[in-house]
């Protein structure tokens, strides 16, 4: 194992299936001459050239379109995005074509395309720069969507994303892109659409995912203190996700927190707070507790943004609230 960055693990995975497969190319803006935005394609133009490592133009739908084109043409695009935010200009292709060429082709046509970049909040970055979509992608049959919170996670599964037939949604972190993680130095993959225990836990599960996870690590170590023992899920892929390791974790724990970091209306919290009492009703102590941003536009200010964004203190009142302790 090597201690690497988690831009190092997405560049990485991108070279590593470039070399393996010439029909792999990158676009987006800055990827190339600056090395990318957060340095994530470094070196990558000096090592595979311009036709396969390209700038674009700030033009999110005409540059998404085109790589859609691309895959009908035999190529595997990875589209990078300096923020998700920014995709809301080409949502409609990735919407509208990406996920339907399939189904409205008869199977005649495949999309292998990944969309990857930055999602959610960094900082004292505003409004309109901060914000998490996965929900609006999830929601969209024919796409799948990964959020992974560390380099290891990180490269396994967008190698796993590059290799899949289907157009994927790969969402990181501003934030994470530093973080350090071991990370085999061979060739490896993660399955998509399987989540991974990251603290196993006998009182309560929470489920999370992306960088907001960090928060439940930090809440786990002070309930532990407590004699408060938690399960702690990362979810990695968001769809499909892991039903069953969910509803193995609540059959055991009795107890459910979800944490994310997005609105509180219509995400993937209410979708698995949906399934569990569907499936595994029987099996709560307690109702079910989410814990999300505030249901206002992300704010400017630090001191309201660190009361706009969820954190281990909102994890660990959510994890007492279950356990019915004050």
């Amino acid at each position: 194992m090597k201690t690497i960055q988690f831009r190092e693990a997405i560049q990485q995975a991108m070279s590593e299936e470039m070399r393996r497969d010439e029909t792999v190319y990158l676009m987006g803006e800055e990827v190339a001459e600056y090395n990318g935005a957060y340095k994530a394609s470094k070196g990558m133009l000096d090592e595979f050239g311009p036709k396969r490592v390209i700038d674009t133009p700030i033009s999110e739908l005409g540059f998404a379109g085109v790589a859609i084109g691309s895959t009908m043409t035999g190529c595997r695009p990875i589209v990078e995005y300096m923020t998700f935010n920014f995709s809301l200009v080409g949502i409609d292709q990735i919407i509208n074509n990406a996920a339907k060429i399939r189904q409205m082709s008869g199977g005649q046509l495949n999309c292998p395309i990944v969309f990857r970049g930055p999602t959610g909040s960094a900082g004292q970055l505003g409004a309109t720069h901060s914000q998490a979509f996965e929900n609006w992608f999830a929601n969209t049959p024919g796409l799948k969507v990964i959020i992974p919170s560390n380099p290891y996670d990180a490269k396994g599964l967008l190698k796993a994303a590059i290799r899949d037939d289907d157009p994927i949604i790969f969402m990181e972190s501003e934030q994470m892109y530093g973080d350090k993680g071991e990370v085999p130095e061979g060739d490896y993959i993660l399955p998509i659409g399987v989540a991974e225990i990251k603290r196993e836990g006998t009182d309560c599960t929470i489920v999370s995912f992306g960088k907001i996870i960090k928060e439940a690590y930090k809440a786990a170590e002070i309930l532990e203190e407590e004699g408060i023992s938690v399960e702690i899920i990362d979810l990695r892929t968001i769809r499909p996700y892991d039903k069953e390791a969910i509803l193995m974790s609540v059959k055991k724990t009795n107890r459910l927190v979800l944490l994310e970091e997005s609105w509180p209306f219509g995400n993937i919290s209410t979708e698995i707070s949906h399934m569990v009492q569907a499936e595994a009703f029987d099996f709560l102590d307690a109702p079910i507790y989410k814990i999300n941003t505030a249901d206002t536009p992300a704010p400017y200010s630090p001191v309201l943004f660190e009361e706009w964004l969820p954190n281990s203190d909102d994890v660990v009142e959510g994890v007492k609230k279950v356990m019915y302790r004050k």
